[in-house]
């Protein structure tokens, strides 16, 4: 699997072959720092650096080669060296190894000759990308315009890193642009560590590969090894599961199992050996379809550890590409982007393993699976890979260059199709958390295409947030604040964004003074002049509680809880104009969910968890979006998108009543009208939200520093104005409008192949983690739904996900 080079001999002075020498207009240079060998195994840095070389010079950074005292060379050179090495048809790529003798200090060295070659080149503006964060103990001092981290592996987890190198990564994090990983399970791993991170799964060089699809003469060393052939090629490490491997060619002792490929860091006397079992060493790259073309079937025999829980195999598109059936391990990239499609078989014992293969040996042609094969690595081209990487990459060399902010990552279509200019598998109505969410999950679990449609020209629903004019970060539609006691809410959250701690405190304007809410100690001592403790508070309450025999509205519920004089001056009246109804009117939900409290927490929310997104809700929604089989249209009805699908799937989160076209006439809301103001203040009020329940037309005042964080001279507020008319916000909880509800909700569950998720399909007002939570539910109903119509078995951790929370939203 080697890429053909050509060899200079060291040279001490610098002097590269003329070839390279010649400067190729274009890019700048590419400098790229790398751990693994460009001529040892051609891969993804290969692949990749050879199409950016067709409009830059590439510069292939090795990590050392180092040489005992024994060596000839040793003797002759101290303090290091550099070797240059040319690659055949690639005449601007050159690969550069750094030499030392055992017991010299490399990185110093390695900063020292890097900088003598810039330094004689004139290499002053340069892109560098790392597939190694190792590099930047001799590479931090550089200025590159734009420096990208490969990210293809968790390199960590590989026998033998280096202890610092977790370390190392996390700088790499600070200092990079942009991140690109290779695949979708190392993408989730590192989301969350830096706003611009981009999976860009393994890809194929489908014409090199094809070749195997025709009959060819067998290499002299396979030429001897009878059918059935089983093939696998590529490095033989501690990621190959030797056990599985023995105990499969136990079990089928008349099948052949052919192995290419270097043996690395395990000692070779543990391999499998049987006389069914042949290693063939290493081959070039141009080699491998020769033997591929001999070989019945393709496996992928990974062992399920820490080395192989990221890994994005390559050779899995490479195989598909030969025509030949394969059977893996349960690799979760490969389970998520070929097992459930149909296309690979996944067996985890050796039993399955073996089963699987005779399916695999005994398959026809089947052209509907070829066909589905060929859909699938049409849009897996190594082309088409570094050209979108490319795009990333000068996105960030014109951000730079204007000192503007990041942009949206969102692959907005106006064409509505998908990166691949397949059909989209899904469409998904609605960019808040219920749409994004399950979205998110279809892409990068289950590999769908989706298309995202929001009427609305931003993404993020209700919570979407922005800098106004003034540089002010601010609500749209008002205060939204997280708050949960899921803890798998907050960790899929987490892939996404990092939090601000943040305890949300609510004040109410009453009698003219500023007093807590929820109802506590320092509420009732600040209202009547008391120093009360909670015994007294509690005494207090209850000479003024009115009793009920049945609680229905939430006027019973609430005079139950603390009388009607505080009723009166807290909560009627700003029920009422919330509502636009008496609490008598309301049922007794709407105030259950109002706590009051005997002591002095002042905080409006008690879970365990409380945080802002660090960067805002729509960053969050960015990340969330940005995952490359995930298109977003943007102010677009998707009644006019639907019938173009006929074959796609829906998730549905509007209101389930226009969805049917008000067939029973339409489900009534309460809306908000919003009138947001900016100040030439730091501070408007003591808290993030005064309400005012008995003066003037509007409920509330937010003042949004307190909810962000944000510093800034000025200040931003918003009012809120409760009217019947507007965007449904609020559903009106009555038993004529559940009735109402569960008349729509018979017609959705008849409706096949359209979900239904979220407030305004559920007809019911949902916290955000409650919202995130039955998302995640509604995913995994799919994600079984989409198993049962292949008769396969999806990894539980696939389907991971959480049950709605109980109780109210505020």
């Amino acid at each position: 699997m080697h890429m053909s080079i050509q060899k200079n001999s060291f040279i001490g002075t610098m002097e590269e072959s003329n070839r390279s020498a010649v400067h190729l207009a274009g890019d700048p240079a590419l400098l790229a720092f790398s751990h693994l060998r460009w001529h040892f195994v051609t891969q993804r840095p290969q692949h990749l650096l050879t199409r950016a070389a067709q409009s830059r010079h590439v510069y292939f950074w090795e990590e050392p080669w180092l040489h005992d005292a024994a060596d000839p060379e040793s003797r002759r050179r101290d303090g290091g060296w550099l070797e240059f090495l040319q690659v055949d048809q690639t005449p601007y790529v050159t690969v550069i190894r750094p030499h030392f003798n055992h017991g010299e200090d490399s990185t110093e060295g390695q900063r020292r000759l890097l900088n003598r070659y810039l330094s004689d080149r004139g290499l002053e503006c340069f892109d560098s990308w790392y597939y190694t964060p190792m590099a930047l103990s001799f590479t931090a001092h550089l200025h590159p315009r734009v420096t990208v981290y490969d990210c293809m592996d968790e390199l960590s987890a590989f026998l033998g890193a280096p202890p610092e190198i977790i370390e190392r990564e996390q700088e790499l994090f600070r200092v990079a642009d942009v991140i690109f990983t290779g695949g979708r399970s190392i993408y989730e791993a590192k989301c969350s560590k830096h706003p611009n991170v981009h999976a860009f799964p393994s890809s194929i060089d489908l014409p090199h590969f094809a070749q195997a699809r025709t009959v060819q003469a067998d290499p002299p060393d396979q030429a001897g090894i009878p059918h059935p052939r089983i093939g696998f090629f590529g490095v033989l490490d501690e990621r190959f599961d030797s056990a599985l491997v023995s105990e499969v060619a136990l079990l089928r002792p008349h099948v052949q199992f052919v192995f290419l490929g270097p043996i690395v860091k395990i000692d070779p006397a543990q391999l499998p050996t049987a006389s069914n079992i042949h290693y063939l060493g290493s081959k070039s790259y141009t080699e491998l379809p020769r033997y591929l073309a001999g070989w019945d079937a393709a496996i992928l025999p990974f062992a399920m550890n820490d080395s192989t829980r990221f890994i994005s195999p390559t050779k899995t598109p490479e195989y598909l590409a030969a025509g030949k059936r394969v059977v893996s391990t349960p690799i979760k990239d490969v389970v998520t982007d070929y097992g459930m499609l149909g296309l690979v078989q996944i067996a985890a014992t050796a039993s399955e393993f073996a089963n699987a293969l005779d399916r695999a040996l005994s398959a026809d042609g089947d052209p509907e699976w070829t066909q589905r094969v060929e859909r699938k690595l049409a849009q897996s081209s190594w082309d088409c890979t570094w050209s979108a990487m490319r795009v990333e990459i000068d996105a960030v060399a014109n951000r730079k260059s204007k000192d503007v902010p990041p942009l949206s990552n969102l692959r907005s279509s106006h064409k509505f199709s998908s990166a691949s200019g397949e059909p989209f598998d899904y469409l998904v109505v609605g960019a808040g958390f219920s749409g994004s969410v399950v979205a998110e999950r279809l892409a990068s679990q289950l590999g769908k295409r989706v298309l995202v449609i929001d009427k609305r020209p931003h993404i993020g629903g209700n919570t979407y947030d922005f800098y106004n004019e003034h540089g002010v970060l601010v609500h749209r539609y008002g205060p939204h604040i997280f708050h949960t006691s899921s803890q798998k809410v907050v960790d899929y959250l987490s892939c996404f964004t990092e939090w601000r701690p943040y305890e949300h405190r609510v004040l109410a304007q009453v009698d003219g003074k500023l007093l807590p809410i929820p109802i506590n100690l320092d509420t009732i001592s600040g209202l009547y002049g008391l120093n009360l403790d909670s015994a007294g508070m509690e005494k207090f309450l209850a000479e003024r509680v009115e009793s009920r025999t049945q609680i229905r509205t939430s006027e019973d519920i609430v005079v139950s809880r603390i009388g009607r004089e505080l009723y009166e001056k807290f909560f009627r009246n700003y029920t009422r104009k919330q509502w636009g109804l008496d609490p008598s009117e309301l049922d007794s939900c709407v105030a259950g969910r109002i706590p009051v409290r005997f002591d002095r927490d002042d905080r409006y929310f008690t879970d365990s968890f409380q945080a802002m997104p660090l960067e805002g809700f729509t960053r969050l929604f960015e990340r969330m979006l940005a995952h490359p089989n995930i298109s977003v249209a943007l102010s677009t009805d998707y009644r006019e998108v639907m019938s173009g699908y006929p074959s796609a799937k829906v998730v549905y989160t509007g209101p389930i009543d226009e969805f049917f076209d008000h067939r029973f006439g339409p489900l009534p809301y309460r809306s908000l009208r919003f009138e947001h103001r900016t100040h030439d203040r730091e501070q408007f009020q003591p808290a993030a939200v005064v309400n005012y329940p008995n003066d003037h037309d509007y409920t509330r005042i937010t003042e949004f520093k307190h909810l962000t964080g944000q510093k800034h001279k000025k200040t931003s507020i918003v009012y809120e104005y409760p009217t019947d008319d507007g965007e449904p916000y609020y559903p009106i909880p009555r038993p004529e409008n559940a009735e109402l509800y569960e008349r729509y909700h018979a017609l959705a569950s008849a409706t096949a192949g359209v979900y239904f998720c979220g407030r305004l399909a559920n007809y019911r007002y949902f916290n955000m983690d409650q919202v995130v939570a039955q998302a995640l539910h509604m995913y995994r109903n799919i994600a079984e739904n989409e198993a049962a119509e292949l008769s396969i078995q999806i990894p539980a951790r696939m389907l991971g996900g959480a049950t709605v929370a109980s109780g109210a939203a505020t």
